[in-house]
């Protein structure tokens, strides 16, 4: 709308505007944002994962899971696990998908696992 009140985009015979198209952000880290299930996943990885995680439940191996799971960390400081996996075996996994490990994902891991008893486990 800017551009047609300075003058710079024209109306279309139709009498529509004709703005450029706008161009996609880039993100951080090279990710693509996917949707399955209408769920929006972060990445195609993790959307990957999720997928793995159906078939697993239909073979009988996980019984269900949860995503975007928050574990509150001393000091106000949030870290957000992808999934937390309940097997019907009775073990819990603690999963977070990554793509690359960053300096800040080691340093919440590592406070994560000294503050509570359990592992993550990387996908």
């Amino acid at each position: 709308m800017r551009a047609l009140v300075e003058g710079k985009a024209a109306l279309s015979p139709s009498g529509t505007d004709e703005l450029p198209a706008a161009s996609v952000k880039r993100r951080k880290y090279g990710n693509l944002i996917t949707t399955v299930d209408g769920i929006r996943f972060d990445s195609k990885k993790e959307a990957g994962y999720y997928e793995q995680l159906k078939l697993r439940q239909r073979s009988g191996e996980v019984h269900f899971w949860l995503r975007q799971v928050p574990v509150h960390l001393p000091g106000g400081t949030k870290y957000v696990l992808d999934f937390v996996v309940f097997l019907k075996t009775g073990e819990v996994q603690f999963v977070d998908v990554k793509g690359r490990e960053t300096k800040e994902f080691r340093i919440k891991k590592r406070e994560v696992e000294h503050h509570f008893p359990f592992r993550i486990l990387l996908a």
